[in-house]
């Protein structure tokens, strides 16, 4: 929108556009003549001041010459009615009357100025041009003014876009950063849950490895003396029952990988931020549940297994070591669901690392109750 100040130049008040208004069909003409012959080329008469409005709200005329004493409805009435279509109260109004008292209550009304009767050919078209400049000159100041509220109220939307613009990119940039940290935690897990730290790197010294890793082995070690204590408990039955030995590493691989499924999703939640307080007995209980419905399915195949290989020997017993492999399947698959989840719900909670530790105490707790389950229940069933 152009905003530069328009000069009001003769030829824009010569165009300007012009209501006379008496019921007096000679005055109008006389009027007419005069403005006319001055070089004005757009007049329009009524001597009908009820249509003044109607003209009015049609046309905006710049400049109204307005007799007072008009029958049925007279000058001030006139004013009053064009003053609710002008909201801002400029009336551009010249009143044509010869009585004083007129002319002071017509300017209190609004009117800008008047003239006198008889009419005088200079006295008119000097007030007729001197009140179409002031009126051109006001019309440009308001149009100069709303250029002014659009182009603040522009400038103003501008800003707004603006800010939300860069209160976007900031927020666009913070959930990359963000994104890029779990990215890199996600990263690091599976070094760390093998006992290999963070600050691990490829440019690592061999000693500052080998100090960082060993401490993690050695522990591995003691769990594994644990869960190699828990077939010592049952070198009997293993003796009795050698078969039972073929069964030991499937029944421990697939235990040991449900919970790490369960380890990985739990760990996956924590850094990702998605388990959120008050959920962790809806992951134990889901973790469960995938424990119960896998351990089920992977436990009738393995049954079967036990089935034909115990009966290819011609042991007796087959059903029950086959109902034996199947129970203990579910049973540990449940266990090893539970564990995945608890491990390092319990780590965090001893504040203590989950990522680094949670493995070495899953695969212990898998080894052993998938073992001692298989064992204890070939104890207990078969004789």
């Amino acid at each position: 929108m152009n905003s530069t100040f328009k000069t009001i130049s003769e030829s824009d008040i010569l165009g300007a556009s012009i209501l006379i208004v008496d019921d007096q069909e000679s005055n109008i003409r006389l009027l007419g003549h005069m403005l006319r012959n001055a070089g004005y080329t757009s007049i329009t008469t009524t001597t009908k001041p009820r249509e003044v409005f109607a003209l009015h709200l049609q046309h905006r005329f710049d400049l109204i010459l307005l007799d007072i004493q008009m029958d049925g409805m007279d000058g001030f009435q006139v004013m009053d009615g064009l003053k609710k279509i002008e909201k801002d109260d400029y009336l551009p109004v010249i009143v044509i009357t010869s009585q004083p008292e007129y002319r002071l209550r017509a300017l209190h009304l609004g009117a800008k100025d008047f003239i006198s009767t008889p009419f005088e050919r200079a006295e008119v078209l000097a007030r007729a041009h001197n009140m179409l400049e002031v009126r051109l000159l006001h019309e440009e100041s308001k149009r100069q003014r709303t250029s002014l509220a659009q182009k603040v109220i522009e400038v103003e939307t501008s800003n707004q876009v603006i800010s939300r613009q860069r209160d976007e990119v900031k927020r666009l940039y913070d959930d990359i950063l963000a994104e890029q940290q779990r990215s890199m935690k996600l990263s690091l897990q599976p070094g760390a849950m093998v006992g290999v730290e963070n600050e691990e790197r490829l440019a690592t010294g061999w000693y500052r490895s080998l100090r960082l890793r060993h401490p993690w082995l050695q522990l591995n070690l003691l769990t594994a003396f644990v869960a190699a204590a828990v077939v010592g408990m049952f070198q009997g039955t293993i003796d009795r029952m050698l078969i039972l030995t073929m069964f030991l590493p499937v029944l421990a691989g697939q235990s040991g990988n449900t919970g790490s499924q369960a380890l990985a999703i739990t760990l996956r939640g924590m850094a990702l931020g998605d388990l959120q307080s008050g959920k962790e007995t809806a992951l134990i209980r889901k973790e469960a549940l995938l424990g119960l419905l896998n351990g089920g399915l992977v436990g009738m195949v393995a049954a079967a297994g036990m089935y034909f290989v115990a009966s290819s020997q011609h042991l007796s017993g087959t059903l029950m070591l086959s109902l034996i492999v199947l129970l203990a399947m579910i049973g540990s698959c449940i266990i090893s669901g539970i564990c995945g989840a608890f491990v390092p719900l319990l780590l965090k909670r001893l504040g203590a690392d989950p990522v680094t530790a949670s493995s070495i105490f899953l695969t212990t707790a898998t080894d052993v109750v998938s073992m001692g389950m298989l064992l204890g229940l070939a104890a207990i069933l078969v004789k």
